[in-house]
């Protein structure tokens, strides 16, 4: 495909995802009935899409939508107009290529002047919010978001250190280095798309995970011969984590558990046994458990841009309602002297700090031991977690 080509697929997929359609499932559904565009063609039309996600509202402002709901053309207008890219070159209404630019549409604002939200591609309503938790680092943290996210691994040091893992990923042309933010945490900078092809991750020694949920997995304390239970296990990953850091009986929970298909090649990939449990299943004590609750997501809204803008208030009322169900439903399960690790990749007071006032108001029988919160100004995603003991 040409690039031109390639622009005029954006424009159409964008479309489609400004309609209320899943952007992955766009993307997926676009491919499908467009075979002839090669890997090089789908990772570009990708990329165009997820970034115009996480500016969405400034791109719009700069392609001519103003505050109003923007179409495609305009969304990418505006993204090639805040990249610097001649846009007669990519407009030209030749084959496969985007209409030539009106007059109106040469003669568009700038950035400069536009309202906070539309600067920092942020709902107004969420401002506030954001304001709360973040104070003075709050545009900072959300200018942060409009950037994409970059790969992580997280070296299994049953399988290999660090240094190890670096150079079996540089025999795959795979470059990464350590991250500060967690021991044994990787970023990669080059050949990102290849990690899942590469014989580190094959044999186990490396696993992707970002290094904002690594460094929270490392808050919580873990000893040998602990039973453990993941409450929200989704795909594992922390489980993983957990299950890779001691010698420990690890059991994997989700209300569907259609989520948790992938933790049983994972764990024996890795070289660690996971168990993974219906409600029924469970047993009625652990020594340490993890609820890694649902949420906004408002942390990681650079890897999953779509969420941000499909939030509302009446979600984040249901979703603070959930993580205080969950919170209560848990707290029975920890045995005495044992832990509770709340966490979730969320930014908001509503969804950290507020949770864990209102659940030690109902369950006086736990005190808190470590709280953190992890913004994207440290490098990753944005996590929060609260480490709580039960008395004994």
């Amino acid at each position: 495909m040409t690039p031109t080509a390639r622009l005029s697929a954006a424009i159409e997929l964008l479309d489609t995802v400004l309609s209320g359609v899943n952007a992955e499932r766009a993307l997926t559904n676009w491919a499908r009935g467009n075979r002839y565009a090669g890997s090089k063609d789908r990772r570009a039309i990708r990329d165009y899409v997820f970034d115009a996600l996480r500016c969405l509202r400034s791109y719009a402002w700069l392609g001519g939508a103003g505050e109003a709901t923007p179409t495609g053309r305009q969304v990418m207008i505006g993204a090639l107009r805040a990249n610097g890219v001649d846009l007669d070159t990519l407009f030209s209404g030749e084959r496969f290529s985007p209409e030539p630019l009106t007059d109106a549409e040469r003669d568009l604002p700038p950035l400069d002047g536009a309202p906070r939200g539309v600067r920092l591609d942020t709902p107004d309503w969420l401002l506030p919010m954001f304001d709360a938790a973040l104070g003075a680092e709050a545009d900072a943290v959300l200018a942060k978001c409009r950037e994409r996210s970059a790969v992580f691994l997280r070296v299994n040091r049953r399988k290999a250190t660090v240094k190890q893992a670096i150079e079996m990923l540089a025999d795959d042309d795979i470059v990464a280095a350590p991250h500060g933010l967690s021991e044994g945490a990787l970023i990669v900078t080059k050949g990102a798309r290849a990690v899942a092809r590469s014989l580190a991750y094959l044999d186990g020694a490396v696993e992707v995970q970002d290094a904002g949920s690594q460094a929270i997995i490392n808050t919580l304390p873990i000893e040998d011969g602990q039973s453990v239970l993941d409450y929200c296990a989704g795909g594992g990953g922390k489980a993983l984590a957990l299950a890779c850091k001691a010698d420990v009986s690890v059991t994997a929970h989700d209300i569907d558990p259609s989520r948790m298909q992938d933790i049983a090649p994972r764990s024996e990939r890795a070289g660690v046994t996971i168990r993974t449990a219906g409600a029924a299943q469970l047993d009625d004590i652990y020594d340490l458990v993890v609820a890694d609750v649902p949420c906004s997501g408002s942390g990681s809204w650079s890897r999953a841009p779509q969420a941000k803008w499909a939030l509302t208030p009446e979600r984040l009322t249901e979703l603070t309602e959930i993580q205080a169900q969950i919170l209560d439903e848990v707290a029975p399960r920890v045995a005495k002297g044992g832990v509770l690790g709340y966490m979730t990749c969320s930014l908001f007071e509503v969804e950290n700090g507020d949770q864990i006032t209102g659940f030690l108001a109902r369950h006086p029988e736990f005190s808190v031991e470590v709280t953190r919160l992890i913004t994207p100004l440290e490098g990753a995603d944005g996590f929060f977690v609260c480490v709580l003991r039960k008395s004994a």
